[in-house]
């Protein structure tokens, strides 16, 4: 695999799938890795270090539920899940247990690329300068992409990351669902509300210290959210 290239790791136990994805992939200058199980997916993460995980939700000998799950755990690399799965309550588990994005069957591999490409500037495009707050308590560190509380890294996911980010910001703005499900995964997402407030309760489980009374991302009733850092 060229090491000079991005790299994306495929997921699915359909041979077709993989193949066409890894061929449009190929075509806008990634090098692709595809793998057709769980145990192929692990191993070649450790292996390959990719920049960028395509996972299938049902997989012979586990689920990429699970696979998200376990990477998420040791990573915060990019993930998109692809799924047959279209409820709402489906999709909101998927991005609960930390995966950026969804795609679901059957897809355009056009659009399948974009939305890596999209994922990828969202990851990787922040240059802003190292945020601290209450003396200190929150350091939001927008260059090296992460989150600390009280010296500890908060453990966000790179979702979770964009929102703490583009509210604290701007602490005096207050964001609507709609502005926030922007910043996540672009202005063409066709989703819903309630994966906001997934993620607002995500983060104020590892960031606020109650999270009935929370200092940091406070709710707006009836608008969204705001940052609430002095």
């Amino acid at each position: 695999m060229n090491r000079n290239r991005k790299r994306i790791l495929v997921v699915d136990d359909e041979p077709k799938i993989v193949e066409v994805v890894t061929s449009y992939l190929e075509k806008s200058g990634y090098a692709v890795r595809g793998v057709f199980s769980g145990k192929e997916a692990y191993e070649s993460f450790e292996r390959e270090k990719p920049s960028l995980v395509i996972l299938d939700w049902m997989l012979p000998d586990t689920t990429g539920e699970e696979i998200c799950r376990t990477l998420r755990q040791k990573s915060d690399v990019p993930i998109i899940m692809l799924t047959a799965k279209v409820e709402e309550e489906d999709i909101l588990r998927g991005l609960q247990i930390g995966a950026d994005d969804y795609v679901t069957k059957p897809f355009s591999p056009r659009q399948l690329v974009a939305r890596v490409e999209a994922v990828l500037r969202r990851t990787e495009g922040n240059s802003s300068p190292v945020l601290s707050f209450r003396r200190g308590e929150l350091i939001v560190d927008m260059d090296g992409y992460d989150v600390m509380l009280s010296g500890r890294p908060a453990g966000l996911t790179p979702n979770e990351f964009r929102i703490v980010g583009a509210l604290a910001r701007h602490p005096n703005k207050v964001f609507t669902r709609e502005e926030l499900i922007a910043i996540v995964s672009g202005d063409d997402f066709n989703g819903f509300d309630r994966v906001i407030d997934t993620h607002i309760k995500n983060i104020r489980q590892k960031i606020e210290t109650d999270t009935r009374n929370p200092e940091y991302i406070l709710t707006v009733h009836g608008v969204g959210y705001k940052f609430g850092g002095d």
